[in-house]
């Protein structure tokens, strides 16, 4: 609460003060890249600094008091995407600067729902899309799009207004009387058949990959052939799992010759971020041919979460999210030139993310955020190096953006283990590592038969090639000690 005779400004520098010591010693208390003693020790040290089960009290702790111990205790009991040793996820070290600028939206508090809300960061959001649109290949002043919360969101966007007149029953799609599909590779995110499901788009046609993670076209050609009707066709330029890119180009072409109507989105929420470099834009040739695009820069974008994009090269399809609120964006005020957001999202209250973008691209310009996107993408490779020079070590894909696929597959002192029990060995490394808040390596399933692998997703463009043949050779001991123990 503001003092008599104090400025809020002052109130809040003063918080903020408590706020970065308590960071600083919640990292010190930490040690490592993430708490040690699993959930359990976590929850613990949580319920404690919460008020060990009386988190609402009558009087209150004071504000400086409970900012201090709740933020030590948060930094304590996350993992930090700073740390070169927090490798799994799709979870980036956010940019000062893109901080800062978030911390003035939280303060000024806008929503994009109607313009007197948001003056000034309606017209943000317009601007950062048009950069983005143009970025991306298309034409920054046909295009249209909006800011998400990431790749979920913009995937089911993509869905909605891809399959607009193709219900679920069969009654549209431009007349033909079939009903609409959607497909999608066998490496495509998850949030695309949750979408498909909660969309009432029925199930999704999985599309087969080749060896390198990427979908077969010659499949998905056979695909439309078989389904006939209207369709959404969702492409992936960065796969969760391998990074993987689809040929897109070649995809474009196969949406098109597709009799029936079709529509292709593009999953770039991992490699869009490509799109910054110079060395790397190449990888999402034919991007520009889609009918709509996901971009998350909470990825390669180094933003503070949430910052995903959502872009379709013109206002085809947008009808359908088209609203008009008399307390909101009443027509005689959109007559008199007061723009409203509101058509552009699934949200009603909508948080201006596109400001820390906004701040973002104005600072570091396209050349220096590309070279973040390469020093990432440089120590993906000496990853793999370091994993194919290392007899303990496969590679299980190519590296193509800054995701490493691997497994731990021998012990050179022991009997080499197989099937079952090697993906029991590479699950084991990833549990005692996070266990002893040691590193934060990821885990997912590949091939045929669903074997355990491991993965290093690098994100953190302040690593260095001798921190991740640090984390390699911590992950190999690992695997040495558990292989060597009676249990493996």
């Amino acid at each position: 609460m503001t003092r008599p005779g104090h400025r809020p400004a002052d109130e809040l520098r003063d918080l903020l003060g408590v706020a970065l010591g308590a960071l600083d010693a919640g990292r010190r208390d930490r040690v490592g890249p993430l708490p040690a003693g699993g959930p359990g020790a976590v929850r613990r040290a949580a319920l404690a600094a919460l008020g060990g089960g009386r988190l609402l009290t009558a009087a209150g702790s004071g504000e400086a008091a409970a900012l201090d111990a709740l933020t030590r205790m948060l930094s304590a009991g996350s993992a930090d995407p700073a740390d070169p040793f927090c490798a799994a996820h799709l979870h980036c070290p956010p940019l000062p600067v893109a901080v800062a600028a978030d911390l003035a939206v939280s303060v000024l508090n806008p929503s994009l729902d109607s313009w007197d809300q948001a003056p000034a960061a309606t017209t943000v959001e317009t601007e950062v899309v048009a950069a983005l649109a143009e970025l991306a290949g298309l034409d920054p002043a046909r295009a249209v799009g909006t800011v998400t919360t990431g790749g979920t969101e913009s995937n089911l966007m993509g869905l909605l207004i891809g399959a607009h007149g193709h219900d679920a029953d069969g009654g549209g799609g431009g007349g033909r009387g079939a009903r609409g599909a959607v497909l999608c590779s066998a490496a495509g995110h998850h949030s695309v058949r949750r979408g498909a499901g909660l969309l009432g788009l029925g199930e999704v046609i999985t599309v087969p990959v080749d060896e390198a993670h990427r979908m077969d076209v010659g499949a998905l050609r056979a695909a439309l052939a078989r389904h006939g009707g209207p369709a959404v066709v969702v492409a992936t330029a960065g796969t969760t799992d391998a990074g993987a890119v689809d040929p897109l180009g070649e995809i474009a072409a196969a949406v098109r010759a597709h009799p029936a109507p079709g529509w292709l989105h593009v999953d770039a929420a991992h490699g869009g971020g490509a799109l910054f470099s110079h060395r790397l834009a190449g990888l999402l040739t034919g991007l520009a041919e889609a009918d709509s695009i996901a971009l998350d820069l909470h990825k390669l974008g180094w933003q503070p979460a949430p910052a995903g994009v959502f872009l379709t090269p013109s206002g085809r399809g947008w009808e359908r999210l088209e609203t008009e609120a008399a307390y909101l964006n009443p027509a005689d005020e959109t007559a008199a030139g007061y723009p409203s957001l509101l058509g552009r999202s699934l949200r009603t209250t909508r948080r201006p993310d596109a400001f820390k973008i906004a701040v973002t691209l104005r600072a570091l310009g396209r050349d220096r955020l590309g070279a973040l996107v390469d020093a990432c993408h440089r120590l993906a490779r000496h990853a793999a190096a370091v994993i194919e020079a290392d007899q303990r070590f496969a590679l299980s894909a190519p590296v193509t953006l800054s995701t490493v696929l691997f497994r731990y597959v021998h012990h050179r002192d022991r009997a080499p283990l197989a099937g079952r029990a090697l993906d029991r060995l590479n699950a084991a490394i990833r549990l005692r590592l996070l266990a002893a808040g040691a590193a934060v390596v990821g885990r997912t399933t590949a091939g045929p038969d669903g074997a355990v692998h491991l993965k290093l997703t690098l994100l953190n463009p302040a690593a260095t090639p001798a921190d991740v043949s640090a984390l390699l050779a911590l992950v190999a001991a690992t695997g040495d000690q558990l292989a060597a123990e009676p249990a493996a």
